[in-house]
């Protein structure tokens, strides 16, 4: 039973974006995410986007939402991609740190850690 779709709008299957399964609780957790291969497309992040979407990228120490119009949830995972970190409805101009060890984080659009029923120690998998 899958409880939240995010459709990542210019986003379209094979160019790299990704879906995201909750394997633990057999939940999606999204769909047609893309992936922030590049510098530029980390440190750009949401940043300027109009409406709330979905991300992923790796970055170690934290993440920040200066320039994003709208709170986010984020899941920081490990490499097994298990969650070791939640923080929902960040608010814009806002800090979230974390464990260095861990480098994999997932931003979605506020409400989608509830909706999806996410929690620490749950184990995603990603599909291109």
């Amino acid at each position: 039973q899958y409880f939240c779709k995010v459709k990542v709008p210019g986003s379209t299957p094979g160019d790299g974006s990704m879906i995201v399964i909750n394997t633990t609780r057999s939940t999606l957790i999204g769909e047609d995410i893309p992936i922030a291969r590049t510098f530029n497309e980390e440190a750009k992040g949401l940043s300027g986007r109009k409406e709330p979407a979905a991300l992923f990228f790796k970055t170690r120490w934290g993440i920040h939402t200066f320039g994003i119009n709208f709170p986010i949830d984020c899941l920081v995972m490990s490499d097994k991609l298990e969650v070791k970190a939640i923080r929902e409805n960040i608010k814009p101009n806002r800090f979230f740190f974390w464990s260095p060890k861990y480098k994999n984080v997932l931003e979605l659009p506020a409400g989608t850690v509830s909706k999806t029923g996410t929690i620490v120690g749950d184990v995603l998998e990603f599909k291109l």
